[in-house]
């Protein structure tokens, strides 16, 4: 095994250059979930001469490229959307080179490991969700489990990492047209409800636990001041660690928003969940102590655990395979992720060097996963031990 992650560890060292100048060139491509199509061609240029499937599972920009034969089988992670305006802030374009990196270099030894190894190409992890449909239509069936990382601020990179539960919602408030200074008392002012929503939810946010969140934007407001609102909208996320604490603070938005339309005497219109909702990440402990080490090897400063403040579908992947999801940072603490200065660190030469660091991390972790045995029945028995196997698509439901 030792022998075997050292080989794969220096392919990727000799990949370096590649792998930095793929992920310049996803960054400055920066295209939105679900129409990352530049950045999967790169991706495929780079992969070659391995055969890539794209656009598997219902999704254009979804690709799949595997190597190995029967056995074990890990899943290694790629995203490569951006988001508008600000393009790679979340720094998606060292995500998807840091998979790639993984995945050559454990092809490089992988029909030595008995097993075998497949990346996936995610699309639209930002607004999208390309995960739960890729896992509702089978990608992931068969993997004994799946690793990938992401980029984060911080002196230290976070080998346990973990990730909030996320939902939406939309309101949309129906009012009564009326001239604003000729007849006001005819109207009834969507807009005043979604005000109304909005300061309840300001409210709120007194009264919720501190790993609770709820924010959003006003996305509709009326057309011109001498006209009463007859509509107006409002886009809130709702964020939890917990899945039932997220189901608990859904209900009291959710009454929030009805309230709203009582004292406007107005109509709402909520619409939950549009893209489906990201559930907290179930992190493997065992598999993440692997990376730590690899990390640590790499001289890098690792801490075991930490959890940020943001979401991700990989939390709905890691219900149903064993999984991990550690932060590599590459911007200094003060630099937050979805700002320009955190899209900037994203090719700095921290980024670069977190793309080539955290490609050996993973694909030393994932050669260890396929070699040893006892290892895959130690991360299977936790898995197990925090509730094995959940069928996502009822769990949304309910929630």
């Amino acid at each position: 095994m030792q022998q075997l992650g050292e080989r794969a560890e220096r392919r990727i060292d000799e990949l370096g250059a590649r792998l930095i100048a793929l992920s310049h060139e996803i960054h400055a491509a920066a295209e939105l979930g679900f129409a990352e199509h530049a950045s999967v061609a790169a991706i495929v240029a780079a992969l070659a001469p391995h055969d890539v499937e794209v656009g598997c599972y219902g999704l254009d920009t979804a690709f799949r490229a595997s190597a190995g034969g029967t056995g074990p089988r890990v899943g290694i992670f790629a995203e490569y959307d951006a988001l508008p305006d600000i393009g790679h802030a979340c720094g998606h374009n060292v995500i998807g080179a840091a998979a790639v990196g993984a995945f050559l270099g454990v092809a490089d030894v992988v029909a030595e490991t008995g097993g075998s190894v497949v990346l996936y190409g995610t699309p639209a992890e930002e607004n999208g969700s390309g995960k739960e449909i890729m896992a509702r239509a089978g990608a992931f069936d068969g993997l004994d489990a799946v690793v990938m990382l992401h980029p984060g601020p911080g002196d230290h990179d976070v080998a346990n990492g973990r990730a909030i539960g996320l939902r939406s919602v939309e309101a949309t408030y129906h009012g009564i047209a009326a001239h604003a200074s000729a007849r006001p008392e005819a109207g009834r002012n969507a807009l005043d409800a979604v005000v109304a929503a909005y300061q309840g939810v300001a409210a709120l946010r007194q009264h919720i636990p501190p790993g609770d969140r709820v924010h959003g934007v006003i996305t509709e407001g009326g057309q011109v001041a001498n006209v009463v609102p007859v509509r107006a909208s409002l886009r809130l996320l709702v964020r939890s660690p917990e899945v039932e604490s997220l189901a608990e603070l859904s209900r009291r938005v959710q009454r929030i928003l009805q309230g709203a339309a009582l004292i406007t005497e107005t109509r709402l219109d909520a619409v939950w969940d549009r893209i489906q909702p990201c559930l907290p990440i179930r992190s493997n402990t065992v598999m993440a102590g692997r990376f730590h080490a690899h990390m640590a090897a790499r001289g890098r400063a690792v801490v075991a655990d930490g959890q940020r403040g943001g979401s991700t579908d990989l939390g709905n992947v890691s219900l149903r395979v064993p999984s991990i999801h550690p932060f590599v940072a590459i911007a200094d603490a003060d630099v937050a992720p979805h700002t320009e200065a955190f899209a900037t660190c994203a090719i700095s030469p921290r980024g670069d060097r977190a793309v080539v660091d955290g490609a050996v991390g993973l694909a030393r972790t994932a050669v260890d996963v396929l070699v040893d045995a006892e290892l895959r029945q130690q991360v299977a028995a936790e898995f197990a031990a925090a509730g094995g196997v959940v069928d996502v698509p009822s769990l949304l439901e309910s929630v």
